[in-house]
């Protein structure tokens, strides 16, 4: 039982991808689609049949847990990967810049600046970094931990990501930081270049991998 509850979990989060994919060529995010929950529930039934077709098993796991597209509808409607709070399937809730590559996340000349926030003010945060992301104005991609407990978490706190292309590229960098500054993030925060990351560098007492402060 614990192996299905699992697979349906992992299923139910690259659906999530697959199904933001989706949209974004019809140039309709995910959170603006749960206003509209007939086209939500259409949008749903089309992107389920063709993960299915795509991914059998991955299919077969999502419907067994949550169920059909109107049990995924649902999910969506009562927050699950649209608000970190509410989302309790996934440990992370991804949002690209548009026409932004996996790749360009993964590349090691990227990096990301990293914001914790209390649990309580992780919410209105994300919805202004990812909408900025949306709509271009931000980097190439953000990230928000969720509600899901994570081993991995150093503590309670959430932590967002907010992703560039190029960590050279420092007028790209800083632009990024004045903006999330705007979304009330005022206090000092680091910016993590991929290498450290890929390199399996972190943070701890008298030692920080951050490369700016800002």
């Amino acid at each position: 039982m614990e192996e299905t509850e699992s697979l349906a979990g992992i299923a139910f989060g690259i659906f999530t991808i697959f199904f933001g994919k989706r949209l974004e060529a019809k140039n309709t995010p995910l959170f603006d689609l749960i206003h509209r929950p007939d086209d939500l529930r259409t949008a749903c039934e089309e992107a389920l049949a063709s993960f299915e077709g795509e991914y059998p098993p991955l299919a077969e796991a999502i419907r067994s847990d949550p169920g059909d597209a109107d049990a995924i509808a649902a999910l969506y409607r009562e927050g699950e990967g649209i608000l970190p709070s509410r989302t309790v399937r996934m440990h992370w809730i991804i949002q690209d810049a548009p026409g932004s590559h996996p790749e360009a996340v993964n590349a090691e000349a990227a990096g990301k600046w990293l914001i914790f926030l209390e649990k309580d003010q992780a919410d209105p945060i994300w919805e202004q970094i990812r909408d900025a992301t949306w709509v271009g104005d931000l980097g190439i991609s953000a990230k928000v931990s969720t509600a899901k407990p994570n081993p991995q978490s150093r503590d309670d706190r959430l932590v967002i990501y907010v992703y560039t292309s190029n960590w050279e590229d420092t007028d790209e960098v800083m632009r990024v930081r004045e903006k999330v500054r705007d979304f009330g993030i005022t206090d000092r925060i680091g910016y993590k270049r991929n290498i450290e990351t890929f390199a399996g560098e972190y943070s701890s007492v008298g030692k920080r991998v951050t490369y700016y402060n800002a």
